[in-house]
C-alpha cells in the first residue's frame, strides 16, 4: 500500500509539473479568460501541484475501491453456472444413500441427483518428511493443516482436467493411488510418482501420487483436493455427499422431506450460502467506501487549504484585472477554467492510476479477470472536476469581492 501510495504520489506531482509545462508553452489564446486560466496554470505560486495531489491521490483510492468492488460483485453474481446445484446434501449414510437418492429423483422439479463417498483425514507426510516439517508454499500450505476432505472415484470427476500423469482404469486393485489438484501439488513440491500419508479414522494410509488435476471449483460440482483409488479407501467406513439441481419445483418442501425423514442429513442451499457470501463481501465494502469518503473529503479540505494559502496572490490579481476593466463574470470564467483543467487531469490520472492498482489486486490477490467501469471512469471525472471547479470558487470568492480602490489605498 505504501509502494502504491509513494508511486501515485511521485506519478502526480509529475503531473503538476507537466501542466505547468505545457500552459507556459502553450501559444497565448485571443480569448483573454482562457489566457488568464492557462497564465494561472504556470505562475509563481501556482495552485497546479495542490490541486493535482489533493484530488488526485482521493480519486486513485476511489476509483480502484470502486473498481475491485465491481469485479468482486460481477465475478459472484456472473460466474454461477446455469446448472448449480439447489442443494448441497452432507452426512447421508451409506445404507441410506439409495433410499435418499430415491426419493430425491422422485421429488418434482428435480433434475439431476450426484454423490460422491466423502471421509476426514489429515496430511501426515510429504515425500516421507512429516507435514509439519514440509516445506511448502504459502498458498498451499493450508492443505498440511488439520482435516482434509477424501474420496475415492472410478473416473475422473466432474469439471476436473487432468493436467499431468494418467488416470487409473475402472477396475484397479494394484498400491493406493491418489489424485491431487495441481496447484495444491505444485505448492507441496508434488509430482507424480511422489508418495503422501493421509491419517484416515486413525489408520495411516500412503499412496503415490499419480495425476495431477485442473479443478474449475466455479462449475460447483463435487470436487476434492485428494481424490484416491477405489480399492484405497472403499473399505473404510464413510458417508456421502449428495447434489442435487432442480428446474422449478418447491424447495422448501423438498428441504423438508429430507429433514424429516433424515434428520442427522446437513443441507446446504447453494443461494443461501452466496447470498451470505455476497452480504459479507457488501458489508466489508460498505466500510471501505466509508473510508474512501472520507479520504476524499480530507482532499477536498487540503484542497481548499492549499488554494486559502495563496488567496492573497489571488486577489491581488483580482483587483489589478479589474482595475483594468474586467468584470466579475469575466474572472469567475477565468477561474472555471482553470480548476476544470486541474480537475480533469487529476480525474484522467486518478482514473489510469486507480484501474492499474485495481487490476493488481484482481489479478495478483483475487485472482480474478478485472471488470473495468466506464460509468465509474465518466463519474469521477465529471465528480472531479465539479469538486475542482466549487472547491476553488469557494476558496477565491473573497477575491471577487475585492474593492479595487480600497486595495491600492492599503497598498500605497
Amino acid at each position: 500500500y505504501l509502494a502504491g501510495l509513494l508511486v501515485a504520489f511521485l506519478v502526480l506531482v509529475g503531473l503538476a509539473h507537466l501542466i505547468a509545462v505545457i500552459a507556459r508553452r502553450l501559444p497565448r489564446p485571443r480569448n483573454a479568460i482562457l489566457g488568464h486560466a492557462i497564465a494561472n496554470l504556470h505562475r509563481p505560486g501556482s495552485s497546479v501541484a495542490s490541486v493535482v495531489l489533493a484530488l488526485g491521490l482521493g480519486l486513485t483510492l476511489f476509483v480502484s475501491l470502486a473498481l475491485t468492488d465491481q469485479t468482486i460483485s460481477t465475478e459472484l453474481t456472473s460466474n454461477i453456472p446455469e446448472r448449480a446445484p439447489a442443494f448441497y446434501f452432507l452426512d447421508v449414510r451409506d445404507d441410506d444413500l439409495s433410499d435418499f437418492t430415491a426419493t430425491l429423483t422422485a421429488t418434482p422439479g428435480v433434475t439431476a441427483v450426484g454423490s460422491a463417498p466423502m471421509l476426514r483425514g489429515r496430511i501426515v507426510s510429504v515425500k516421507g518428511i512429516a507435514a509439519e516439517k514440509a516445506v511448502a508454499d504459502p498458498e498451499a500450505a493450508w492443505a498440511l493443516r488439520g482435516d482434509r476432505g477424501l474420496t475415492y472415484a472410478a473416473s475422473l470427476p466432474q469439471g476436473s482436467k487432468l493436467v499431468e500423469g494418467a488416470w487409473w482404469p475402472a477396475d484397479y486393485q494394484g498400491e493406493p493411488l491418489v489424485s491431487f489438484v495441481d496447484d495444491v501439488a505444485h505448492g507441496l513440491g508434488l509430482k507424480p510418482g511422489d508418495t503422501v500419508a493421509v491419517n484416515v479414522l486413525g489408520r495411516t494410509v500412503s499412496a503415490r501420487v499419480a495425476n495431477l488435476r485442473q479443478v474449475n471449483w466455479r462449475s460447483l460440482d463435487i470436487n476434492f483436493v485428494m481424490v484416491f483409488s477405489p480399492n484405497t479407501l472403499k473399505g473404510a467406513p464413510h458417508q456421502h455427499i449428495v447434489t442435487v439441481e432442480m428446474a422449478g419445483g418447491d424447495e422448501a418442501a423438498l428441504l423438508n422431506t429430507t429433514a424429516r425423514r433424515w434428520p442427522a442429513v446437513t443441507a446446504i442451499r447453494v443461494k443461501d450460502a452466496i447470498a451470505q457470501v455476497s452480504d459479507l463481501l457488501a458489508r466489508m465494502l460498505g466500510a471501505i467506501r466509508g473510508a474512501n469518503v472520507l479520504t476524499l473529503i480530507t482532499g477536498v479540505l487540503v484542497l481548499a487549504g492549499a488554494l486559502a494559502a495563496g488567496l492573497g496572490s489571488r486577489i491581488y490579481d483580482a483587483v489589478v484585472l479589474k482595475t483594468y476593466g474586467a468584470t466579475r463574470a469575466q474572472l469567475v470564467g477565468a477561474f472555471i477554467c482553470e480548476y476544470a483543467i486541474l480537475g480533469l487531469a487529476a480525474a484522467i490520472l486518478g482514473v489510469a492510476l486507480g484501474a492499474a492498482a485495481s487490476w493488481f489486486m484482481a489479478f495478483w490477490i483475487l485472482e480474478m479477470p478485472l471488470r473495468f467501469s466506464w460509468s465509474t471512469a465518466l463519474i469521477t471525472a465529471f465528480g472531479a472536476t465539479a469538486i475542482a471547479i466549487a472547491a476553488g470558487l469557494a476558496v477565491t470568492w473573497r477575491a471577487l469581492e475585492a474593492s479595487p480602490a480600497r486595495l491600492l489605498r492599503d497598498a500605497e
